[in-house]
């Protein structure tokens, strides 16, 4: 049999065995350290608001060869800037400098970059309080600042 405690008055040592054990799963660490809030821009928030600096034309990794377009944000709420993906087809001919955008994590594995963006964790949701799905498909025009 294993070397485990056994017996009456094991739990006290169960439970130590139990909490040591739990330092070998990447999860435990991450969220008990608070490692995700303390180098996450969004500081663990689901969205973000930031102003457009400019906006950019990232390329794609191997094997496509498309000219995905971001733009580079900075966050009101602690100034650091990060680039966001802009989603769907003209996306970007919506999105100005100096606008205000709210964006979200991408949802890319354990909170990677996803698809074949290299470095991009964000996207662009809302651009001046609306929605830039409905801007691109025509149900709302663009407003004027």
């Amino acid at each position: 049999m294993g070397n485990k405690a056994r017996g009456l008055f094991a739990g006290k040592r169960l439970k130590a065995r139990r909490n040591e054990g739990r330092w070998h799963y990447k999860p435990y660490i991450k969220r008990v350290l608070h490692l995700k809030e303390r180098s996450d821009p969004l500081e663990g928030a689901s969205q973000a608001k930031g102003i457009v600096l400019e906006k950019v034309q990232l390329e794609a990794k191997q094997p496509n060869s498309a000219m995905r377009k971001c733009a580079r944000v900075q966050l009101i709420k602690n100034g650091r800037q990060v680039t966001a993906f802009c989603p769907g087809d003209g996306a970007t001919k919506m999105i100005d400098e100096h606008d205000e955008v709210i964006i979200e994590c991408i949802g890319g594995s354990m909170g990677k970059s996803k698809g074949d963006i290299p470095g991009v964790r964000w996207q662009v949701i809302k651009v001046n309080d609306q929605s830039l799905d409905a801007l691109l498909k025509g149900i709302i025009e663009k407003a004027r600042k």
